[in-house]
């Protein structure tokens, strides 16, 4: 006999309706996340609400101490991890609570921003119903919240207690972690020590995201010789330095813009008779009768895997050294910058598993994320590890300008989704 699955559906404050496919246990986490809904808004403004620019040290650090009660409030131990002097940022929050049953989770998020304090204020601000704007909001005070959100939730369901579960939150991921071997050391560790990592970047109902492109930095540097202008495609002057760096850049773009998954910017385009370089500008002299003899061209590379990565570096520079023209040469220099997370069958079953969860919900079926569609982030430098998802945050627009927004009609949707998962995962 065929059995008949009824689905019945039911509205709760402020969010989406719901399937009733869940344990009693997952509808109280459902429930919790809706009744605490005042306060994790309230605990979003006072986050958003302070600067915490990468380089504000002191800012990223009073944003963690926020989030360290909370923490400890659900059990959690916490340490600050702090980076050598040299480096100049706040270091990295970490929060462990550790039991005995189910997979470990390490749940990733970063506490700062690309919002300095000398950049115009942008206040947590409500905009309409279901907007709020303020700094931050979306990338990534928005995703830190959201991880509270679910602690708090599964503590209140009373489902924490034997779950292991480390809480690691970044205070320099808009900079890359730069140097990635130092900054990056412990994360790696920690990944090895678990068994699933969920990071909490922008999200959305209906996608997830199984793979991110990586992204490095390439500077190349054009020479010429100085002449008077009048001399341009003699034999003697040649043809500069600007010429010779616009055919290479034309020719990245000729040879290499149609690989799948493959970006390279030429963010700062720089040439001229005299250059003073530092690590991210450029101060340039020259004048409109004077043959530029020094150009110099900063971008990055966007990749999808080793090998793409090392195959673009090896094109380029093969364009830059062969071909030159008349009275010029070039060379260019790769930065190592965050690695890529690629799309892997371990990725793919977690992504199996959060959609059951989408169903189980009512929120219907969940598809991954095309890796165009993400930019880098913390999940790239520990997703060869550990079978990784991202996307768990929360959704809006706009991230690093004036004016990003983030939805808070769906915020406690995914914050339950996000939640329920957790507690499946720990079981």
């Amino acid at each position: 006999m065929r059995s008949l699955l009824i689905l019945v559906f039911f509205c709760t404050p402020g969010h989406f309706i719901h399937a009733q496919k869940l344990s009693s246990t997952e509808k109280k986490i459902m429930e919790a996340v809706d009744m605490q809904m005042p306060n994790t808004l309230k605990l979003l403004g006072e986050l958003v609400n302070i600067n915490s620019g990468t380089m504000n040290v002191a800012g990223v650090r009073i944003s963690g101490e926020l989030i360290r009660k909370e923490l400890e409030k659900a059990g959690f131990t916490v340490r600050w991890l702090k980076m050598p002097d040299s480096i100049r940022t706040a270091g990295h929050l970490v929060a462990t609570r550790k039991g005995k049953k189910g997979k470990k989770i390490l749940v990733l998020a970063h506490l700062d921003t690309v919002f300095e304090p000398d950049m115009p204020a942008n206040p947590f601000t409500k905009v309409n119903d279901s907007t709020v704007t303020g700094q931050g909001v979306l990338d990534d005070k928005g995703g830190v919240i959201a991880i509270l959100a679910s602690i708090h939730a599964l503590a209140y369901a009373d489902a924490l207690k034997d779950a292991t579960i480390t809480v690691y939150l970044t205070g320099d991921e808009e900079i890359g972690g730069i140097p990635s071997d130092i900054t990056r050391a412990d994360i790696i560790e920690q990944a090895k020590q678990h068994d699933v990592a969920l990071s909490f970047e922008a999200g959305q109902i209906n996608k997830i995201t199984t793979s991110r492109r990586g992204a490095d930095m390439w500077r190349m540097f054009v020479y010429g010789t100085q002449a008077h202008s009048s001399g341009i495609f003699g034999e003697k002057a040649g043809y500069g330095s600007i010429y010779e760096a616009a055919r290479i850049v034309d020719s990245f773009r000729v040879s290499l813009s149609k690989e799948p998954n493959l970006t390279f910017n030429p963010g700062i385009f720089a040439g001229g008779t005299t250059l003073i370089d530092s690590v991210d500008n450029v101060k340039i002299y020259g004048k409109d009768n004077i043959i530029a003899s020094r150009t110099t061209v900063m971008g990055d590379l966007r990749f999808l895997g080793e090998q793409q990565r090392r195959e673009a570096r090896v094109k380029m520079k093969a364009i830059v050294e062969n071909g030159n023209l008349p009275g010029t040469r070039a060379e260019i220099f790769f930065t190592d910058g965050i690695p890529s997370m690629a799309p892997t069958e371990a990725n793919y079953k977690l992504q199996t598993e959060i959609n059951q969860v989408n169903i189980d919900m009512g929120l219907g079926e969940l598809v991954a994320n095309k890796p165009m569609e993400r930019g880098a982030g913390d999940i790239s430098f520990i997703a060869d590890y550990i079978p990784s998802l991202d996307g768990l945050g929360p959704n809006g627009s706009g991230s690093h300008a004036p004016g990003e927004v983030m939805n808070i009609k769906q915020f406690p949707v995914l914050i339950q989704r996000a939640a329920i998962f957790m507690y499946r995962l720990t079981r």
